[in-house]
C-alpha cells in the first residue's frame, strides 16, 4: 500500500523525502549524480541544508544520490565524513527474480528469522532492489568495521543477486520518484520504520569474532579478524598516501605513477571493487599540479588491479608462499615506501603507518612521557613540565640572590658566597657563567 500511495505524490517531493530521510541531521557534502543520455556522468555536491531547494534540477532519468557524506567536495573514499548507512544492492533480475518476490523471501528468510535486521528503507531501483540500514553517524576512522559489516550482509544476501561490488563507501543510488532509462521504469521507495541502527551494536550481534575477547589460540586468527586488520592497514595507508601528497601540495612530478599505482592498489584491496578503484584514482590524478593523462594512469597503474586480483588467487598465493612472501600481491615493507617516496623525518610525523623506526621510538617516548604525567597527575604530582618550571623559577631566583650577594660583598671568595646562600661552590660556579652570559 505504501507504495501506491507514493505513485500519487509528484516525484520532486517524493525524491526530497527520500534524500532528506537518509541524510537527516546530516553534515558534511552530499552529492548529487546524474548519468546523461550521452554516457556522461555529472555529479555536483551539496550541503544537507541545500537539498530541498537544489533537488529539483536533478529530476528525470538516472539520478543518483551518496549514501554517506564527505568532508570536502569530492567523492573520493579518502574525503569521508559520515558514515551514514549500510547497503546491499540487490541485482535479482540477473537471476530473472522477480524483486517484490525476492523482498517476500527475505522478510519470511532473512528479516523475520533475525539472519539480518529489517532495513529502513528499499529501493525499487527499475530492475533490482537495494536494502538499506541506517545507522547513528560514525566517522571515518569506523570504515574498517563498517566495511566488514557490510560485506557480511552482503555475503547474507547473495543467494539472491546482492552485488558485491556496489558496497563501497562512496556509493550512490536512485532516488524515489526519478527513473530507470534501461527500463524506463519509475524508481519507488518503501519505508520500513525510522530506527538508526548503531554499528557497534550489530558487529557485536552479527561479527561477535571482531571483539573477541578471548585469548588467541596457537596458530592463525579467525579468517574474519584477519581481513578486518589488513583492511584498517590498506585504508591507513591510502591516507597516508593522501597526506603525503597534501604535504607536497600535490607538486608530485618524478613521483606521479608510483602515487598513482599505490592510490589504485589500496583502494582495489580496500573496496574490493576495481573499477570504483580506477575512477578514483583518475579523480585523484586530477588535483596533481602536473597531472597524467588519464590513458597514462589506466596504463601505469594496471598492474595494480592484477595484483590485487592474484591475492584472491589460490594458486598465486601459494606460489607466492613458496618464494617467502606473505602472500600474492604487493607486501611492501614501510622502508619500502619511504625509499620509493623519499620521504622525509619531518612527512613522517603526519603519517599514520609508514613510518621508520627512528618515528616509531620518537611517538613511543611521547606516549611513554604522557603516560608518565597522567599517573603523576592522578597521584598529586606535578608533571615534567610543571616541575621543569619550578626548577627554573627556583635558578631565576638563585641567580638574583647570588648578584646581590656579590654587590654587598664585591670581594667574597666562591666558597664564601657558597656559605653565604648555603649552596655548593660548583653551584655558585655554575650561577655566576648564567650571570655572564
Amino acid at each position: 500500500m505504501e507504495n501506491l500511495k507514493l505513485a500519487v505524490i509528484p516525484p520532486l517531493e517524493r525524491a526530497k523525502r527520500h534524500v532528506l530521510f537518509h541524510h537527516y541531521g546530516a553534515s558534511g557534502w552530499i552529492t548529487i549524480a546524474k548519468k546523461d543520455q550521452d554516457g556522461t556522468w555529472r555529479q555536483y555536491h551539496y550541503r544537507p541544508e541545500e537539498l530541498a531547494t537544489e533537488l529539483s534540477k536533478w529530476l528525470g532519468e538516472d539520478v543518483y544520490f551518496s549514501q554517506n557524506t564527505f568532508y570536502k567536495p569530492q567523492r573520493r573514499i579518502e574525503n569521508i565524513r559520515q558514515l551514514r548507512a549500510l547497503y546491499v544492492d540487490v541485482d535479482c533480475h540477473l537471476l530473472n527474480y522477480d524483486p517484490d518476490w525476492v523482498v517476500g523471501k527475505l522478510d519470511l528468510e532473512v528479516f523475520q528469522d533475525h539472519i539480518l535486521p529489517n532495513p529502513n528503507i528499499i529501493i525499487f531501483s527499475g530492475r533490482g532492489l537495494v536494502c538499506i540500514w541506517l545507522l547513528e553517524p560514525v566517522p571515518y576512522q569506523a570504515l574498517p568495521l563498517w566495511k566488514a559489516v557490510q560485506n557480511y550482509f552482503c555475503d547474507q544476501l547473495n543467494y539472491v543477486g546482492a552485488d558485491k561490488k556496489s558496497i563501497d563507501p562512496t556509493r550512490v543510488f536512485r532516488i524515489d520518484g526519478t527513473i530507470n532509462s534501461k527500463n524506463k521504469k519509475e524508481v519507488v521507495v518503501e519505508y520500513r520504520h525510522d530506527y538508526r541502527y548503531v554499528l557497534r551494536d550489530l558487529q557485536y550481534e552479527y561479527l561477535p569474532e571482531l571483539a573477541s575477547n578471548r585469548p588467541p589460540k596457537r596458530g592463525r586468527k579467525p579468517k574474519i579478524v584477519h581481513l578486518h586488520n589488513v583492511r584498517t592497514l590498506h585504508y591507513a595507508r591510502l591516507l597516508d598516501l593522501v597526506k603525503l601528497a597534501e604535504l607536497r601540495d600535490y607538486d608530485l612530478k618524478g613521483y606521479r605513477e608510483l602515487f598513482c599505482f599505490l592510490y589504485r592498489y589500496w583502494s582495489c584491496c580496500f573496496t574490493d571493487d576495481p573499477e570504483e578503484a580506477l575512477q578514483q584514482v583518475l579523480e585523484f590524478n586530477r588535483e596533481f599540479k602536473e597531472p597524467l593523462s588519464e590513458r597514462e594512469v589506466t596504463r601505469a597503474t594496471r598492474s595494480a588491479e592484477k595484483a590485487w586480483r592474484a591475492k584472491s588467487d589460490a594458486k598465486a598465493n601459494e606460489e607466492a608462499i613458496k618464494k617467502g612472501y606473505p602472500g600474492a600481491g604487493y607486501n611492501l615493507k614501510n622502508s619500502t615506501i619511504i625509499r620509493w617516496f623519499d620521504i622525509t623525518p619531518e612527512e613522517q610525523r603526519h603519517l599514520q603507518t609508514i613510518i621508520d623506526g627512528n618515528e616509531k621510538r620518537r611517538r613511543k617516548r611521547e606516549r611513554d612521557k604522557k603516560r608518565m604525567d597522567e599517573v603523576r597527575r592522578e597521584q598529586g604530582a606535578k608533571t615534567r613540565e610543571e616541575y621543569l618550571e619550578e626548577q627554573k623559577e627556583k635558578t631565576e631566583d638563585r641567580v638574583w640572590q647570588l648578584q646581590k650577594a656579590m654587590e654587598r660583598h664585591p670581594n667574597a671568595t666562591n666558597k664564601q658566597l657558597a656559605e653565604m646562600l648555603q649552596l655548593s661552590v660548583r653551584r655558585i660556579q655554575q650561577l655566576k657563567k648564567m650571570i655572564t652570559n
